[in-house]
């Protein structure tokens, strides 16, 4: 029986553990006031992210969240973000893969919708 990916998520604004494994931003925009440097990223996978229109109707308003959740799966079946998925797929079959947002609150993000496709 296969293992399940390790696939956590969590604040690039908060400081990187060693327990990270690959650390991967997952937002379409540049966080706000964070260098590269200060980020330690493995790599910027924005082709990933929600379209815009689709960002900017959802608004991180929790009571849409399960409607941004159905929309944006439906979206990860587009060739382009298809692709994306598959790489974040690859980077999580044989180490811990942590998804980066800038979001206030994570718990709602794509990175959650993210993590539980690439843990089915």
């Amino acid at each position: 029986m296969a293992r399940k990916p390790d696939v956590r998520v969590r604040r690039i604004y908060e400081e990187p553990s060693p327990q990270d494994g690959t650390r991967v931003l997952v937002d379409r925009i540049w966080p706000r006031g964070l260098t590269k440097g200060k980020a330690d990223l493995g790599e910027w996978c924005k082709e990933v992210a929600p379209s815009t229109p689709l960002r900017k109707w959802y608004g991180h308003d929790p009571g849409r969240f399960e409607e941004f959740s159905r929309r944006y799966r439906v979206e990860l079946e587009q060739p382009q973000q298809a692709e994306a998925l598959q790489h974040l797929r690859e980077l999580a079959k044989d180490r811990t893969l942590t998804l980066l947002t800038a979001t206030k609150h994570p718990e709602i993000s794509e990175a959650v919708v993210l993590a539980d496709v690439l843990r089915t």
